[in-house]
């Protein structure tokens, strides 16, 4: 009977270096995004307009507008909505970015990879 040469998993030792060096650039692909979606500022809206927020790429409130005519001392349960409402739409839109930047890069794989 002869015998199998070869590597373990059947990988090339050239195949094996081509890998690392694509998982090396991809790594600098996602550390580049990373800073520029860090760099970005996201603002949403609530209530027809008359609430806005900004965050940052880095996930943190950077500015709040309200409109002085939705000030009601007696109400504000609704202008707590509003903001409420308004963060989290932002914070959406600045993790639908995220997702969409690293699918680019990792080509759908999901979560990327552990390095």
């Amino acid at each position: 009977m002869a015998k199998r040469g070869g590597y373990p998993g059947g990988m090339m030792p050239g195949n094996m270096n081509n890998l690392m060096k694509q998982a090396q650039k991809m790594q600098k692909q996602m550390e580049e995004t990373t800073k520029q979606l860090e760099e970005k500022e996201y603002e949403a809206t609530a209530g027809g307009g008359v609430v806005k927020v900004t965050i940052s790429g880095k996930k943190e409130v950077t500015a709040v507008h309200i409109e002085e005519e939705v000030v009601d001392k007696d109400d504000i349960e609704m202008l707590e909505d509003l903001i409420m409402a308004a963060v989290n739409e932002a914070l959406r839109m600045q993790s639908e970015d995220e997702k969409n930047q690293m699918g680019k890069i990792t080509g759908g794989i999901g979560g990327g990879f552990p390095f």
